[in-house]
């Protein structure tokens, strides 16, 4: 079994990591690193999910890197969108050559007398085993089972006839056009199915046990638009950065300082998305904002779906399946 030694080992090739690697290179370019990463390509979240409409909930200039300018005009990016500037940074950078694929790690030890890291990893083609040896782990792998989602134990699904998803392992070519739809959860994937899929199913129902936060803004910023007209891109960049810090960070303290006004405000702005449709029950969660994640519909897009009938939503737990679908226990 081979050593290789480097100064530092960075575990995975997706976003964080490829960070990592582009500060090393700008701010200690005299110390070597290798990526392992455990797929074939880079990328990882969004070189993974493939399901419909993929895409951050956070805006890509805070969640990309501050030393690379996003200039793409949406600000809430699409999986594809984000792999090209992931792809960008790592020839810019030079990190292209300092990437091993395909090698999981399967074990980190600390030697003290040493000094030093030792490093498994397992060649998920050959299965074979390389040993590296690095005086820092940079762990960048992310919080994911990439080999297979949790499915929570429903009843009755083994009787269900239909197709049943995760959206990890969304198939390539799964037709949806005039089918009904359930998607269970109202999480971040959720809102971003939901509309998406909206668009050609016969209609879709997002359930959920409790009901979620979920705040509309623009996609495409018109402040962030004038910085860049009236600015030399870099500088466009950091300042359109430090507008979007300080107002999360604004709105963040808002909502634990006041929780009730702006639990009020959120949910008055929901109903105005909402249109005629109710915003009780299904917005209206039995927590305050920011003690659950909050999620982003990008120009109300779920919203939308709901206000035209072509999506809705049912607040209530799954009580069992059978062969043509899903019984609440309301009864419903």
């Amino acid at each position: 079994m081979d050593t290789k030694h480097y100064d530092i080992i960075i575990i995975g090739a997706g976003l964080s990591g490829i960070g990592a690697a582009c500060h090393l290179t700008r701010k200690n370019p005299e110390k070597s690193y290798l990526i392992l990463e455990s797929g074939e390509s880079l990328g990882g979240t969004w070189d993974l999910f493939k399901y419909p409409g993929v895409r951050s909930d956070s805006d890509m200039y805070t969640f990309g890197y501050s030393f690379k300018t996003w200039d793409d005009a949406k600000s809430f990016a699409d999986a594809p969108s984000i792999l090209k500037y992931l792809n960008e940074a790592v020839k810019e950078y030079n990190v292209t050559d300092n990437i091993t694929y395909n090698q999981r790690a399967i074990s980190y030890e600390f030697n003290s007398k040493d000094n030093l890291w030792q490093i498994t990893s397992l060649d998920t083609k050959s299965n074979n085993k390389t040993t590296y040896t690095s005086r820092f782990i940079f762990n960048c792998s992310g919080y994911y089972s990439y080999d297979k989602g949790y499915t929570p134990k429903y009843k009755g699904l083994a009787n269900y006839k239909g197709e049943f998803i995760d959206p990890q392992n969304w198939p390539e070519n799964l037709e949806l056009k005039n089918k009904k739809v359930v998607v269970i959860g109202s999480g971040a994937t959720a809102v971003t199915i939901v509309p998406k899929i909206a668009e050609t199913v016969s209609h879709v129902t997002m359930l959920q046990r409790s009901p979620t936060y979920v705040g509309a803004l623009p996609n495409k910023d018109v402040v962030a638009k004038f910085f860049k007209f009236i600015l030399p891109k870099k500088i466009a960049h950091k300042a359109i950065r430090i507008k979007n810090v300080l107002l999360d960070m604004a709105f963040f303290n808002a909502c634990r300082k006041w929780p009730n006004i702006m639990k009020n405000y959120i949910v008055k702005k929901t109903q105005k998305e909402l249109g005629d449709v109710p915003v009780y029950p299904h917005f209206t969660p039995n927590y305050n904002p920011w003690e659950q994640r909050f999620c982003l519909a990008p120009d109300g897009d779920l919203f939308k779906s709901i206000r035209e009938g072509k999506a809705s939503v049912e607040t209530d737990t799954i009580d069992h399946l059978n062969e043509t679908g899903i019984f609440l226990e309301s009864g419903k």
